[in-house]
């Protein structure tokens, strides 16, 4: 099975997409087709080894609606080379102007010339009124041979209804002007007088200005719509400068790097392609692919995404994909891809589109039958007729669904929320139950060193040093906590010798001749060290999901560590978000029941809400419970063993951090792996569903009400009566209604998250202010110039914590010696201290 994007033209309503898809159906081969009217292109899934692309577009352009594979460079294809739509509704209201006047002045009480005043120069009236309106006929030709066209194709659409409306005005004025010059050579003022009332030339060409200017408007809402994609596709500078291997720099258009080019990036500019930097540092703003405001250091080794800006010193980043291969084009593609796929929901309108077009063709003639039955006269009756075929509006029906979409989906690329397709927005809005993985997900994936305990006499620099020295020879993930915690505070490992792991148990090596060990409390007692914690004291540690290492330097204990994977800084604010919508919420892990519990409470979970010692068939078993239920449930997690759960699950979300096959076995995918984006996902995608509702209410009612009264239901009870002039301006407002209404959804906007940090810092630092030090600094201009600080303060020795606020231009810092050390730190690395309290 293949799957390609084509181009179509030429669609104008959702009667127009109807048609296209069945024509692409019709092929052999073809297994299913969705069109979007809005971005004129279909996506057709197919048996290449029954049909090919070329076959496909050839069936839907035989249709009318001309067809192309969509490939790089391709231009897109159009039914006819039209004049400029802009100077084409200038000339026609140059000349309807004069028309309206000539028709309507009369009734208005305004003065007409004299040879058209008056029964008896009704021919002259008639014959000036044809002449202004054959011009606006000539200049909006299109309607008439698509509109037509379509209908010898028994396959009406819009245009067609158009076509209709102002021909048969056209032709009944036409007929009305020849009885004219008849009655006027036979001398019958009468009929003249009647004749004159009965005269449609200004409405055949008021239809096609004012449907005219409602498309006109109607493109450059749709336009909007797009506005998003569009952003992502700038976000990409035009041009990059590439390093020569001689040394000398060369700017290159951005389509000419290649994998293994080296490209210079000055503060300020944005980077052209994903790469690995390999000379430099700062700090990457990449707000504009993940919505995270907050610039994150990058150094030397660190990956980097095209289209993120450099706020720091000057990059060299070697490239390592281009073009479709970045990740930029990446998420381009998927929210393309999810645009052009169709929610559940639109079926609807695709039915009522079937019969929409015939049904109000066959309504107009019965209202003529109807009126003409009564009594009221041809030309009532036959306006009312024409009135009925200009004010249904199927466009109305069409754009109700992919408007909506269109800008939710792009809305939440540009805040770091993927999804995959139109059906997931939907399913997730209607999700009742949310089911979390907890390590990766809820937790940050990571373990942490949370706690410090040291024996007496021992410094903290000095354990980090002997600790990490014999971690950094192991590859155990809480080894790498403790080099993390080590590094934090300044401190690098030295070699040991004789390394080696006790499964189960701890590690131990040679260090100057000295044993080195860590572990469990097993591991010590069996070495005869007195563990450093009572088994009270670890046992409430372990109660809160920490793990306890201990340590010793010879026959000596030098203190613990408590490591943990800790929850997510916005797990609990986003699991009280979520169960206050009254979604039904539950941890499905593999981990331990105490780790598990203790996780669960800190992010708001009760224990009734926790399945812990599970393996990846019982979650997908859990999820199949919830649904046999009847609830619908969303998934999240992050790893290779959610895989078979999120495909399980009614909508699988996965962390944007996550494994490459969780990401390609969800359905939405949250870039900044922040689980406020999981609320904000869930927001945005049932305020795409309301306004979907909200659209497709108005496109039914305003047919269902609009209709009836064009016909003149309201006529005898009321004396109320719709031109066919105001029935075309009331279709064209119908759909800019629906593409205004959609537009509302650019104001969902994701909590910021980053803020949460901040104040959650500051907050921190206020706390701590009491027995800190704090050091106002000045000179620290960006997040770059805050790690500099951070680490020439942490490599003083006697400093225990340290917290630099950008904000504050200070730094809080735990030392109890002499200041000056500080100063002097502060100074050598650059800065200014003005006051240290």
């Amino acid at each position: 099975m293949k799957k390609e994007i084509f181009r179509v033209a030429g669609m104008t309503c959702a009667a127009c997409a109807r048609h296209v898809k069945r024509a692409a159906e019709s092929v052999e081969g073809v297994k299913d087709c969705s069109v979007v009217l809005l971005q004129n292109k279909m996506t057709v899934t197919y048996d290449d080894a029954v049909t090919n692309a070329s076959q496909i577009a050839a069936a839907v352009t035989r249709q009318g609606y001309p067809s192309m594979p969509e490939k790089d460079g391709a231009p897109s294809p159009t039914a006819e080379k039209k004049q400029s739509v802009t100077v084409r509704l200038a000339v026609s209201l140059f000349f309807l102007l004069p028309l309206f006047y000539l028709s309507m002045g009369g009734m208005l009480g305004l003065p007409l010339p004299p040879f058209v005043s008056g029964a008896e120069n009704t021919v002259f009236y008639a014959l000036l009124q044809m002449l202004l309106v054959l011009p606006i006929l000539y200049l909006n030709r299109s309607y008439f041979v698509k509109g037509f066209a379509a209908l010898l194709r028994r396959a009406p659409t819009m245009d067609t209804l158009v076509a209709l409306g102002s021909a048969a005005a056209f032709l009944y004025s036409t007929v009305i002007f020849v009885l004219s010059a008849v009655a006027t050579a036979e001398n019958h003022l009468s009929l003249l007088h009647g004749y004159r009332m009965q005269l449609y030339f200004e409405s055949s060409g008021m239809i096609l200005t004012l449907v005219t200017v409602g498309k006109l408007l109607e493109e450059r809402a749709k336009r909007k719509t797009g506005d998003a994609i569009r952003r992502l596709r700038d976000l990409s500078p035009p041009t990059a400068t590439v390093l020569s291997e001689d040394g000398t720099e060369k700017e290159v258009s951005t389509d000419l790097l290649q994998v293994g080019d080296v490209i210079v990036v000055r503060p300020g500019e944005r980077i052209a392609a994903d790469g690995v930097i390999e000379d430099g540092a700062g700090a990457v703003d990449e707000s504009a692919m993940t919505g995270e405001p907050l610039p994150v250091m990058k150094s030397v080794g660190d990956a980097v995404t095209g289209a993120t800006a450099n706020g720091g010193s000057t990059l060299y980043i070697r490239v390592t994909a281009v073009g479709k291969d970045t990740t930029l084009a990446g998420i381009i593609a998927l929210v393309e891809e999810a645009s052009a796929s169709q929610a559940p929901i639109a079926r609807l309108a695709d039915r009522i589109a079937a019969v929409f077009v015939p049904a109000v063709m066959g309504i107009s003639l019965v209202t003529f039958a109807v009126w003409v039955a009564v009594g009221a006269g041809i030309g009532f009756a036959f306006g009312k007729a024409i009135a009925v075929t200009v004010i249904s509006c199927p466009c109305a029906l069409g754009l109700a669904t992919p408007t909506a979409i269109t800008v939710g989906l792009g809305n939440g690329a540009r805040n770091g929320v993927l999804y995959k397709s139109a059906e997931a927005v939907e399913r997730l809005a209607a999700a009742e139950a949310v089911v979390f993985d907890k390590t990766g997900t809820l937790t940050v994936g990571k373990p942490t060193v949370t706690d410090v305990f040291l024996e007496s006499g021992v410094g903290e620099k000095d354990f980090f040093l002997l600790a990490s020295s014999l971690e950094a020879a192991g590859n155990h993930p809480l080894g790498d906590a403790v080099l993390t915690a080590a590094a934090e505070r300044g401190v690098s490992p030295v070699s040991v010798n004789h390394f080696e792991s006790i499964s189960g148990c701890g590690v131990r090596a040679m260090l100057d001749g000295v044993p080195l060990q860590a572990g469990n409390r097993r591991f010590m007692v069996g070495l005869c060290i007195q563990p450093t914690l009572s088994c009270d004291e670890e046992s409430a540690l372990a109660a809160e999901g920490k793990t306890v290492l201990y340590f010793a330097h010879g026959e000596k204990a030098l203190g613990a560590l408590a490591v943990a994977d800790e929850p997510r800084e916005d797990a609990l604010s986003a699991v009280s978000a979520l169960k206050g919508e009254g979604l039904s919420l539950r941890m499905l892990t593999g981990d331990q029941k105490a780790t598990a519990d203790a996780v669960g409470k800190k992010v708001g979970l009760s224990e009734d809400e926790i399945a812990a010692g599970l393996l990846p068939k019982d979650k997908d078993d859990a999820i199949r419970f919830l649904q046999s239920a009847g609830k619908s449930v969303v998934m999240v997690g992050d790893g290779i063993n959610d895989a078979p759960s999120l495909m399980r699950a009614d909508v699988g979300v996965a962390i944007g951090r996550g494994t490459d096959i969780a990401i390609d076995s969800a359905d939405v995918i949250l870039k900044r792996s922040s689980l406020s984006d999981l609320v904000y996902a869930r927001q945005l995608s049932r305020a795409t569903m309301r306004n979907v509702k909200q659209n497709l209410f108005w496109a039914f009612v305003y047919n269902t009400v609009c209709i009836p009264i064009a016909a003149g239901a309201l006529f005898l009870p009321f004396g109320i009566s719709l031109s066919p002039s105001i029935a075309a301006a009331c279709m064209s407002i119908s759909s800019l209604f629906v593409v205004g209404n959609a537009m509302r959804l650019y104001r969902v906007k994701p909590k910021d998250v980053s803020q949460n940090k901040a104040e959650n810092a500051n907050e921190s630092l206020q706390n701590k202010e009491k027995n800190m030090k704090k050091i106002s600094i000045e000179g620290m201009m960006c997040m770059h110039c805050v790690a500099h600080v951070e680490k020439a303060l942490l490599a003083v020795e006697g400093v225990g914590e340290v917290k630099v606020s950008l904000e504050e231009k200070c730094a809080y810092v735990s030392f109890s010696a002499d200041t000056a050390l500080l100063k002097k730190a502060v100074e050598d690395a650059g800065y200014t201290v003005t006051e240290i309290v």
